[in-house]
């Protein structure tokens, strides 16, 4: 059966798209977008407006040119007109204004209303109110005793960067969308009736079923081997992987999502409701299972439905085998395999389980 879902697949020229370079083509995408400098040095773009220069903008704007990571457009300050004009058209990430007297207590940051969420956005209000409150205690003549310094540690044994994190989340996501949409030839089987055909044969249909995963697992081996090269070799991610941890975690993840797109087959009446039913439940995984961001930073009144969707342990399981270099004796590890594999039988036997009660329905 295995040979026989192999040749059918193959003979597929689509599945050869759909199976291998459509993930590429996604991973790709992702990592160019969300991958792309975050492993340089932070550094923000602004531009200073002192359009009536006094004691206090002139000594304020002496301050700020000390920050190493502000980096000023323009040579020197420029014209309120100017500055908004700049940030309106993103050529700057914000203007600030410096007071217009002596005695105006008020420094003004301008931002792009489209760019006042984001990250660089956020970092410049909190660096600019830590000036202030810096500039408030000198003006008051006390000097601050404390100061706040910033380091960052990993829990790996080498030094990873957000490119790491993230190629970890695009092959598991990859390997996950290809269980969940591969068995849609099952529901064309089932419409044109060959699934009736096959069930008045001596063959067993939990063994049909799942030579099909086993099948999909050669095109998760591809997958994984060649989203690595990628990953390590165009966008620079680094490797640590420990090789058992990964077997196991591979394979028992992409056979568990194999199963959970054998069950969205066995009640799918057309190839439309499967793929409907598919892109549902990978959306909704794609964003809270920790591809993108860690599942603790998303809001804590939805980390409890993260917590039970089977695509935020797998990206855990490949992170921890190919990123963190955990032990395969870990037992936090081995808790989150326990969760897939639990997945993995629940919808295998439910989508049996459907398919014989189909089969039942049809002889009568």
């Amino acid at each position: 059966m295995f040979l026989a879902q192999l040749k059918m697949t193959l003979r597929e020229k689509q599945a050869w798209f759909w199976g291998i370079f459509f993930p590429v083509i996604l991973m790709v995408i992702f990592m160019t977008i969300f991958g792309g400098n975050s492993d340089d040095e932070f550094s923000a773009k602004v531009a200073i407006v002192d359009e009536n220069p006094n004691p206090t903008s002139d000594m304020l704007l002496s301050q700020i040119k000390q920050i190493p990571v502000l980096k000023m457009e323009a040579n020197g300050p420029v014209s309120r007109n100017k500055a908004e004009g700049m940030v309106k058209d993103q050529e700057i990430d914000a203007a600030i204004v410096l007071p217009e007297s002596t005695e105006a207590t008020s420094i003004l940051l301008v931002l792009n209303k489209e760019d006042e969420q984001g990250v660089t956005a956020q970092a410049l209000s909190g660096m600019l109110n830590d000036f202030v409150q810096r500039a408030n205690l000198s003006a008051a003549g006390a000097t601050p005793t404390f100061n706040l310094q910033f380091e960052s540690i990993t829990s790996a044994d080498q030094e990873l960067n957000y490119t790491d994190f993230l190629l970890t989340g695009m092959i598991a996501l990859s390997i996950a969308q290809a269980g969940m949409f591969g068995m849609v030839d099952l529901v064309d089987m089932n419409r044109k009736g060959l699934i009736k055909r096959l069930r008045m044969t001596p063959a067993n249909m939990n063994i049909f079923g799942f030579s099909d995963m086993v099948m999909r697992l050669l095109f998760s081996i591809v997958q994984i081997i060649l989203l690595s090269f990628i990953g390590v070799f165009v966008f620079g991610a680094k490797l640590y992987i420990n090789f058992p941890s990964l077997l196991v975690v591979f394979i028992l993840g992409a056979l568990s999502f194999n199963a959970l797109g054998y069950f969205f087959s066995s009640f799918s009446k057309t190839t439309e409701a499967y793929m409907g039913i598919a892109n549902i439940v990978s959306f909704l995984m794609m964003f809270l299972s920790g591809i993108f961001i860690p599942v603790e930073a998303i809001p804590d009144w939805i980390q409890p439905l993260s917590n039970v969707l089977p695509l935020t342990y797998f990206v855990e399981g490949l992170r921890d085998s190919m990123v963190y270099s955990t032990s395969i004796f870990s037992s936090s590890l081995w808790i989150g395999i326990g969760i897939l594999v639990i997945w993995g039988i629940v919808m295998f036997i439910l989508g049996s389980l459907l398919y014989k009660r189909k089969s039942i329905v049809a002889t009568r």
